[in-house]
């Protein structure tokens, strides 16, 4: 973030053009100001003055589907498929690579549609501003779009209607792949059962089985009743001139409407007589430990402000953290594993709701989960929450009030969904950013008598209107689904005349033909290289050296934060070591530390930090690929009044970490049931680790430390009970671990940083010299993990070159130029996935190809062959520019005080110096697409290949005719 002038912001009552200014509010925690609007017609603006260079906006409209049919979901991705002033078939796919975002995307909840945006480009602003403006008010939703992205029947062979027929729909197969995921299933079982009468019964993405009742006309309609001024949302944030955006909404969309009335209110759920139980099923075969059981409630409007932190505030103090009173019990009780997914109060429903239940349940137990749950709410009715935990929970709340952060999603969107909630649903969206009064107020009745006690006992053991959800996996569900979806495609197309099956042989020509068409991308705006800043960040920072470690001290504006950051670059490991590292980092921080259990130590994290972690990494110089090293990375925040104490539980947690059997098998339980769950939603990612693997030494250790060999290993300890066999590695791993090379990052406002860290570094006495692990490559060919996925997620993998290799950046702009030109068109747009991309890891060496959410094999591989040949097509240098433009954002990542300096000092340590980075930018900018063509021929070849897949059954009977053969496992 850089600092600059603010332009002048109105007052109350003052007439924007038709908006008027009906609030100023100041917003002292994040240095802001809040400006409400409305206009004539209706539309409400929020606008954030802050001092912040990285510009946001975001348009959102009020959708309250009536059926499952996805029409808001499909309906954000066909107006984003071309608009009035930019006819071209996907300006939001193509202005990614001609623009500097720091983020795009669209998205559909229960309830809202919203198309967010920002960049740190001034005109990239005004561009994109353009663009989301157009199509989210002038779409041309085209029928052709409709059936890309939403449904349509399909011959298998298109232009011959003897092959089979079948549906296909970039939306349709999403939503197929979206509904195997338990914990999808579970979010809108959720939805259903506590408000059956809402329209969050709906499924708002889609049921698949409900998409093909979705017509063309319904889509339209829907758009012309919700995407009206009436009904929209704005939201700007940043250094952003206000009364230019309002002029250009005013010019471009608010002057070419009239009045309209829409209602999109949601009432009251009726409350239920007595408590209910809803019982649902996804197609998973863990019929031992798959299962989930919530227990939820429907409580106030989550528009009320007091009401809304009160119950923020306790779900935290009974589930936000492992010692907490709700959530030790059900862990301890060995019934599951882990908290059940939607545990704890959520706001994202007109009516509020709370719900704690456990996942990784077998048959048969939900009475059991349901009676721990209500007993043990009881008990702390009776006996009383202690009130340090409540003050550690406020504590946790000043840190989030006071946090301003660009990790994770870019804060001014942060911001845009904090204040969201409440605007939509009538409410003050003052309320969604500051919180003081309500925090005054109940400190107040804090400090009286029993307030939390009496919202449990009234809220939640008092309410009838309270829901058991049991989700349950289903062995057969997967077959019956395709057979009913043969059934389905069988049923709507059994009156189909000749006439209607060549109706559908020439539809499916005309969208190949549109898919096919070349259009003029020069009608959407764009930047140029001129744009892409030459330089990289060099935020200032000290170094000292403290025995064995090496300390860099960062000053940043953290607003009263301080971040401190222990990475410790370890020695040779055995072999044995490498894959307990990742398990002892997810274990250290949640267990005990000198001489505390976990309970005692978990209550003095969330006491006197913001929150601790510890992560494994493998990295390498600059100019190599083979010369590697592995770090364990621990890290911690804290309010700067708690600086001393956030080192000292570092210190206990690197130096003297407790495990205790039965808590280690908890975490170990808790570990798997979160990575199966993983895999049908990030399958593309687990093809990518796997497919590297074979091709790269860095690779390799990254599937042994995060991918499916990680599941498969962590599988085998838990269902082979060899705890104690790893309790005995991490006592070896730990003395390692002090034997290494600590490198300490401490982030903190001038006045913060003379803190002592050497309790932290006199723990590391050893001088073993830091390691070079030379780990061997996956062997057996081609790799194929067969999961509970009705859609595939494919991926190849190329090792290349070095950081410093002259044709690194030339890769970068590959991976960019394939992704936009080539494989979303040919996977996504006519192949019908949801994904599908390629990428280039600059600093690990390897090139990447995959898709997601596939519901092909074969022809995506294929895809994947014939990548060389598309370069000999008529690319020319608008191409090639915004590849370069697209690549320039990986090397220049938006940041925020808590992450500069750490990226700078770690990367400095590392090799990755402002000069070495600045001379791979040069580079870049003069990337050619001779270039490109050379660096695929020299690189991207079979013998640097590795193939791996996802898939719900075994490919190989498809795949041979490619000359690929897969060795299959389960998952």
């Amino acid at each position: 973030m850089t600092t600059g002038t603010l332009p002048a912001l109105p007052t109350p009552g003052e007439r924007l053009g038709r908006f008027v200014v009906e609030r100023v509010e100041n917003l002292p925690e994040m240095q802001g100001t809040l400006v409400l609007l409305r206009h004539e017609l209706g539309a409400r603006h929020a606008h954030v003055a802050r001092d912040d260079d990285n510009l946001a906006f975001g348009v959102t409209f009020p959708t309250v589907p009536k059926d499952s049919t996805g029409v808001a979901h499909i309906l954000e991705h066909v107006v984003l498929m071309g608009s009035q002033r930019y006819p071209v078939p996907d300006p939001f796919f193509a202005m990614i690579p001609r623009s500097l975002n720091t983020f795009m995307n669209a998205m559909t909840a229960s309830d809202w549609t919203t198309y967010p945006f920002s960049t740190r480009n001034e005109q990239d602003f005004y561009n994109l501003l353009s663009v989301y403006l157009d199509a989210t008010f002038f779409p041309l939703l085209r029928y052709e779009s409709f059936r890309q992205d939403g449904h349509r029947f399909e011959f298998d062979t298109p232009d011959d209607p003897s092959t089979p027929l079948r549906l296909q729909g970039v939306v349709y197969n999403e939503m197929k792949g979206a509904m195997a995921a338990p914990g999808s299933v579970m979010y809108r079982a959720f939805g259903k059962a506590l408000y059956p009468d809402l329209t969050y019964a709906n499924n708002s993405g889609g049921s698949p089985e409900d998409i093909p009742d979705l017509t063309y006309e319904g889509l339209r309609n829907f758009h012309a009743a919700h995407y009206h001024p009436s009904n929209a949302f704005f939201y700007t944030y940043g250094r952003v001139d206000l009364r230019r955006v309002l002029d250009e909404i005013e010019t471009h969309v608010l002057s070419r409407f009239s009045p309209q009335t829409l209602d999109v209110s949601i009432p009251d759920q009726p409350a239920f007589e007595g408590p209910r139980r809803v019982d649902v099923t996804y197609p998973g075969t863990d019929v031992e430990r798959g299962g989930q059981v919530s227990v939820a409630w429907k409580l106030g409007h989550s528009t009320d402000p007091d009401l809304n932190l009160r119950w923020s505030v306790l779900s935290d103090v009974l589930l936000g953290n492992p010692a907490a009173p709700l959530t030790r019990p059900l862990i301890e009780s060995g019934l599951g594993s882990a908290l059940a997914d939607l545990s704890g109060y959520r706001d994202n429903f007109r009516e509020g709701a709370f719900a704690v239940g456990l996942k990784g349940v077998g048959a048969g137990k939900a009475g059991e989960v349901q009676s721990l749950v209500l007993d043990t709410l009881t008990g702390i009715v009776r006996d009383g929450i202690d009130p340090a935990l409540i003050e550690s929970s406020l504590h946790q709340f000043e840190i989030g009030q006071r946090e301003v952060s660009n990790a994770g999603t870019p804060y001014g969107l942060q911001v845009m969904f904090r204040l969201l909630g409440p605007w939509l649903y009538g409410g003050d969206p003052v309320t969604g950013l500051r919180l003081d009064a309500e925090l005054e107020s109940l400190r107040t009745d804090l400090a009286q008598g029993r307030v939390f006690e009496t919202m449990i006992q009234q809220g939640l053991l008092d309410n009838p209107h309270r829901v058991t959800l049991v989700l349950a996996p289903d062995p057969d569900l997967a077959a019956r689904t395709e057979q009913a979806e043969r059934e389905l495609v069988g049923r709507l197309s059994a009156g189909f005349t000749e006439e209607d099956r060549a109706r559908i042989v020439r539809e499916s020509l005309q969208l190949q033909s549109l898919q096919a068409q070349e259009s003029d991308p020069n009608v959407l705006p764009t930047l140029g290289l001129s744009d892409v800043p030459p330089t990289v960040a060099r935020p200032p920072y000290t170094t000292e050296e403290q025995g064995r470690a090496l300390v860099g001290r960062v000053p940043q504006p953290t607003g009263g934060l301080t971040y401190l950051d222990v990475q410790v670059r370890l020695p040779d490991l055995p072999d044995d070591l490498l894959d307990t590292l990742p398990l002892y980092a997810f274990a250290v921080t949640r267990s005990g530390a000198a001489g505390q259990d976990y309970v005692t130590l978990a209550r003095r994290i969330e006491a006197v930090t913001g929150g601790i972690s510890a992560s494994v990494g493998v990295g390498g110089k600059p100019d190599s690929l083979d010369d590697l090293r592995l770090s364990l990375t621990f890290s911690g925040k804290a309010l700067a009044r708690n600086g001393d104490a956030l080192a000292l539980v570092l210190r206990d947690v690197i130096a003297a970490p407790e495990f205790d059997r039965e808590r280690l098998t908890q975490l170990l339980k808790q570990r798997l049931a979160g990575l199966k769950a993983s895999v049908v939603n990030a399958g593309s990612a687990y093809a990518e680790r796997l497919a590297s693997a074979q091709v790269s030494p860095a690779g390799s250790i990254e599937e042994r430390l995060s991918g499916l060999t990680a599941l498969v290993t962590l599988k085998q300890i838990v269902e082979g009970d060899e705890v104690d066999a790893l309790l005995e590695r991490f006592a070896r791993l730990r003395e390692l671990i002090l034997a290494g090379k600590p490198l300490l990052c401490l982030t903190a406002t001038e006045t913060d940083l003379g803190l002592d860290l050497t309790a932290v570094t006199g723990e590391f006495g050893g001088d073993a010299p830091v390691g070079h692990p030379a780990p061997s490559l996956l062997s057996g060919g081609p790799q194929a993990r067969t999961a509970d996925s009705p859609v595939a997620f494919n991926a190849v993998a190329f090792r290349t070159v070095p950081y410093t290799h002259p044709d690194s950046p030339a890769l970068l702009v590959l991976s960019r130029l394939l992704r936009s030109e080539y494989l979303l068109k040919e996977i996504r747009e006519k192949g019908g996935a949801y994904g599908g991309g390629a990428g280039f890891d600059a600093r690990g060496g390897v090139f990447t190809m995959s898709s997601y959410r596939d519901p092909h094999i074969t022809r995506t591989y294929e895809v994947f062959r014939d990548a060389r040949p598309f370069l000999d097509t008529e690319l020319g240098e608008r191409e090639v520019t915004e590849a370069i433009l697209g690549a320039s954002k990986t090397l220049d990542p938006l940041t925020s005080p808590d992450t500069v300096g750490r990226l700078r000092f770690y990367g400095d340590q590392a090799g990755y110096t402002p000069e070495v980075q600045e001379a791979y930018k040069t580079r870049l900018l003069r990337v050619t697409l001779d270039d490109l063509k050379r660096a695929m021929d020299a690189h991207l070849t079979p013998e640097n290949a590795g193939y791996a897949l996802v898939a719900g059954h075994d490919p190989n009977p498809e795949t041979e005719a490619l000359g690929l053969h897969f060795e299959v496992r389960g998952v």
